[in-house]
């Protein structure tokens, strides 16, 4: 694959990630009963960089869980392929609390029906909203963001490859075609 072009820079994910933080804030009249849940392994770093700046902004801290969605994948073969998953552990409590999910691209929304699946065998949240920092299109399933870093619309032959400092190295957001 080719890089087609550098679609965020370090300064334009920041931006994007303080723009979602006052929608956040805005949206749910404040952050007291807000968690936020990355899904591994991008979306956990951003929920993490967006409590940052909901501390600078209102001065509380919200706390931040994770979830794995391995086990919770639709994908595989067959079903013997997955185990069973009797202990899912997010790091936060969401009972009764507004779950502000987290992950860096929105594609075919599979990946998020399979959080949301994973959150609600753990607890019935009051509600669960969806923070990402890139909506691609293409969706398979009737599920939209509430909060976007910046639509991009793609050909299926494309790819977004998001960079976060954490793992990567550096903040960027790249697409790529054949």
């Amino acid at each position: 694959m080719k890089l087609k072009a550098n679609l965020l820079d370090d300064k334009a994910v920041k931006r994007s990630l303080i723009r979602i933080s006052h929608e956040i804030i805005e949206r749910n009249k404040g952050v007291e009963e807000i968690v936020l849940v990355g899904i591994k392994r991008r979306g956990y770093p951003l929920a993490q960089r967006i409590a940052n700046e909901i501390l600078k902004i209102e001065g509380v801290s919200v706390p931040v869980g994770s979830v794995d969605i391995t086990f919770y994948r639709d994908d595989l073969t067959y079903k013997e392929e997955a185990p069973k998953v009797s202990n899912i552990e997010l790091g936060v409590n969401v009972e009764n609390k507004k779950v502000i999910l987290v992950d860096d691209v929105l594609f075919t929304c599979r990946t998020v029906r399979a959080a949301m699946d994973a959150i609600i065998d753990v607890a019935r949240p009051n509600a669960i909203q969806l923070a990402v920092l890139i909506d691609r299109g293409h969706k398979e399933l009737p599920i939209r963001a509430d909060y976007v870093g910046k639509n991009i619309p793609t050909s299926k032959d494309e790819k977004i490859a998001v960079h976060i400092l954490e793992i990567d190295n550096e903040d960027s957001v790249k697409i790529y075609e054949d």
